[in-house]
């Protein structure tokens, strides 16, 4: 993923903000914003014909140097892309690069609605460490979170 790939990754992201199933943001960050509060590496883009269906990037879990190895995972697929596999090769290559990187645990915030997100990270090595019971509020309500994690081998 590029600069030059945010309108459309900014697109994607607005879509998963629309399902009220993907995260507590209610608009995109600007470029600049997200650019600050993920890491540089991994971050990927998925395209089909061309255009931009998906992406996948780490960010920081905290600024703690005992924690630079830790990571939460964002993962978000176009509507028209969704069930062709986009998803699972973008975290399977996200897992992979970002264990080359030295990340030792990727962790994944999944609100217990999104089924089909909650059934990818498990796909993909993923573990349920717990609930997170009203963690905080979406358009007014208290919504729990599914907190899943991956360590690397």
């Amino acid at each position: 993923m590029t600069p030059v790939d945010w309108p459309l990754v900014a697109a994607i992201y607005a879509e998963g903000i629309a399902t009220g199933n993907a995260t507590f943001d209610a608009e995109p960050p600007s470029w600049a914003e997200w650019d600050a509060s993920h890491l540089p590496d991994p971050r990927l883009a998925s395209e089909l014909g061309g255009e931009v269906v998906g992406w996948a990037a780490l960010a920081p879990t905290s600024r703690r140097a005992c924690y630079r190895g830790v990571a939460e995972v964002s993962v978000y697929v176009a509507a028209q892309a969704r069930g062709r596999g986009v998803g699972s090769a973008l975290l399977r290559s996200l897992v992979r690069q970002a264990e080359q990187a030295g990340i030792w645990t990727i962790q994944a915030s999944i609100f217990p609605e999104n089924v089909a997100s909650v059934e990818l990270h498990r796909r993909c090595g993923f573990r349920v460490v717990g609930l997170r019971e009203r963690i905080a509020r979406l358009d007014g309500a208290w919504r729990d979170t599914v907190l899943m994690e991956r360590r690397a081998a």
